[in-house]
């Protein structure tokens, strides 16, 4: 038995070693014949390039306007000793925490929808292209289109809790409306009489080719807002009942027809320069179409109406995206609302030509 062993052993590694022979041989034997049927094989070395390359297809996210000489907002921690900055501070308060004074539930009067100034002023109206303050004081009063007036800073302030907040207007002597003035006004003190600094307002997204896409855009609403403003559009409360976490994008709480970001053009460039959650205009997240659908899906939805019908006496100087006729073109109220909008604006140059 003993002596069976080694040539057991010896029979079993020559068949091992035979089996290898062959399949070399296979091996040997493909190559061949796919080299003389014209096939190439891929190359090694080609891998790690291939590889390179792709990597440095990958686009780079590009900021949309270069931060040198943006209008930055001055320090609160100046206010120190300033006669003003208890007023200037509880006015920056109500635009910060509007909700809180001036809600539902507001500790001062209940006179809007729940809803904060900042929500569409970023940062308490002082985030680059975040449709801040920085212009208010150095560019008000004037005349707006939409009303065919001069309007000053308490004019405006009402405007927006009538539209966008869907409320009532404040008593123009009133503290609160006095504190906000007071805090718009320390906040553009140092820009000049007549003149917009670099980052005021919202970035301007290249128009479409084509319409904006509703539909498009609940996909791009599913992906990247639901987290916050949640499936059914009504954003999250806070547990106290004075206001939101996270505001509502349509519905009876959120803003009206009459509002600024009703119009696409204002929509979109809000979220492509400061949605979703972690965006800023140096880190863009959405791409110029996905900004322009998701606005047209928002703003498809349900929200309370306002009487507008004071609203651009000389219809001429309606923007291309305003949604209301009568109009001084031929376009539809459908085309005026999603677009395209290329149309539309080269027929009112050459209107105005």
């Amino acid at each position: 038995m003993t002596m069976k062993q080694p040539f057991v052993k010896l029979i079993t590694l020559l068949v091992a070693l035979l089996g290898l022979a062959t399949a070399l041989v296979g091996v040997v034997g493909l190559v061949v014949l796919l080299f003389f049927s014209g096939i190439q094989l891929p190359s090694l070395s080609s891998s790690p390039v291939s590889v390179a390359q792709a990597a440095f297809e990958i686009p780079a996210v590009r900021a949309l306007m270069d931060s040198e000489g943006m209008w930055v907002a001055p320090d609160l921690s100046s206010l120190e000793g300033d006669p003003e900055a208890e007023k200037i501070k509880y006015g920056r308060a109500l635009i910060a925490n509007t909700a809180e004074y001036l809600g539902p539930n507001g500790k001062v009067k209940a006179i809007s929808n729940g809803l904060n100034c900042q929500n569409c002023h970023l940062q308490a109206g002082t985030a680059p292209l975040g449709n801040n303050y920085g212009a208010v004081a150095s560019t008000y009063p004037k005349v707006r289109a939409r009303s065919g007036q001069s309007e000053d800073i308490p004019k405006r302030i009402n405007d927006c809790l009538e539209r966008s907040l869907n409320g009532q207007p404040l008593e123009r002597d009133s503290k609160e409306m006095i504190a906000m003035v007071a805090y718009m006004e320390w906040l553009g003190k140092e820009v000049p009489k007549g003149e917009k600094p670099k980052g005021v307002g919202l970035y301007v997204v290249p128009l479409l080719e084509r319409a904006a896409d509703p539909v498009k855009g609940k996909l791009v609403y599913d992906n990247q807002c639901v987290s916050c403003h949640q499936a059914d559009g009504q954003g999250i409360p806070r547990q106290d009942g004075l206001g939101y976490i996270y505001p509502p994008l349509w519905g009876k709480n959120s803003y009206n027809q009459g509002a600024g970001l009703f119009r696409l053009s204002r929509f979109a460039g809000y979220v492509k320069a400061n949605m979703p959650l972690g965006a800023t205009y140096q880190n863009p997240m959405l791409s110029d179409e996905e900004a322009w659908d998701v606005a047209a899906y928002v703003n498809s939805l349900e929200r309370p109406s306002k009487d507008l019908s004071g609203d651009w006496p000389d219809i001429s100087k309606k923007p291309m995206d305003h949604p209301f006729g009568p109009f001084a073109d031929e376009f539809t109220e459908e085309q005026h609302k999603y677009g395209p909008f290329k149309p539309i604006q080269e027929t009112k140059q050459k209107a105005v030509k």
